[in-house]
């Protein structure tokens, strides 16, 4: 499976990067054009869907949505979190798949899924709170034999990619490409194993979190993401394409 090695540095394949990224957009553009070679013929980008994680992930699948003139919609997942420290994640669920845990981590906490049912039940509740309040009922677009693009903010353990990965390789699209606009480069490294194609600009070795590689890192609201839908669902004048 290809991947876009960080060259030293940190920089991926293509022009240097210059980072940190202005915000998610700059970030999307940037990522969008590393895309574009990917899906040069009309028949490749055609039936192409982009999938962004919410929330941090919607803007930057926005740009790409517009730049490749795919459809652009969301792919809700949640982090599994360690009951006394929420914020280290142990795992994570995506919507229509199973949850996929850090086997070492867990036993390094000696923990087994049956002592996370009450976390997994809340992340799944919060879970289908997300997909109703994103899509209102409306399902995910079918991936089954279409090229998918999913894209995140960013890759710090690369625990929510994963689970989501993972839930649509079981839909059968016909290509899976993970596009990210910065990554922990071992978790860039491990995503191979992941997809089809794995496209980020670029993979520090020293890195500590996601923000620190944007000076706009905001947090994004259910509000925001419905704004950035909505607008990638507004006819493109031109219509954008890979060619244009």
């Amino acid at each position: 499976m290809p991947w876009n090695r960080p060259a030293e540095g940190g920089q991926g394949n293509g022009e240097p990067v210059r980072l940190p990224y202005a915000d998610r957009a700059e970030a999307g553009r940037v990522l969008a054009e590393r895309l574009v070679p990917l899906f040069a013929r009309d028949a490749d980008v055609r039936d192409a869907i982009v999938l962004a994680l919410p929330r941090g992930g919607v803007p930057v699948g926005h740009e790409i949505a517009r730049r490749l003139g795919a459809p652009l919609d969301v792919l809700v997942t949640r982090k599994i979190g360690y009951p006394p420290q929420p914020e280290l994640g142990v795992g994570a669920i995506a919507e229509g798949g199973e949850p996929v845990f850090d086997r070492d981590l867990l036993d390094q906490l000696g923990l087994t899924e049956d002592d996370l049912a009450d976390t997994v039940a809340a992340e799944r509740a919060e879970l289908e709170r997300r997909v109703w309040a994103y899509r209102a009922g409306r399902p995910l677009a079918d991936p089954a034999g279409r090229p998918v693009i999913v894209v995140d903010d960013g890759l710090a353990t690369g625990g929510t990619a994963r689970a989501a990965l993972r839930a649509l390789r079981e839909r059968g699209p016909s290509r899976l490409v993970l596009a990210v606009p910065v990554g922990a480069a071992e978790t860039v490294r491990a995503m191979d194993a992941e997809a089809d194609e794995v496209v980020v600009p670029a993979a520090p070795w020293e890195f500590r979190a996601v923000g620190q590689w944007y000076r706009d890192f905001d947090q994004l609201t259910d509000r925001d993401v419905l704004t950035w839908l909505e607008r990638a669902a507004e006819p493109a004048v031109g219509g954008p394409g890979p060619g244009r």
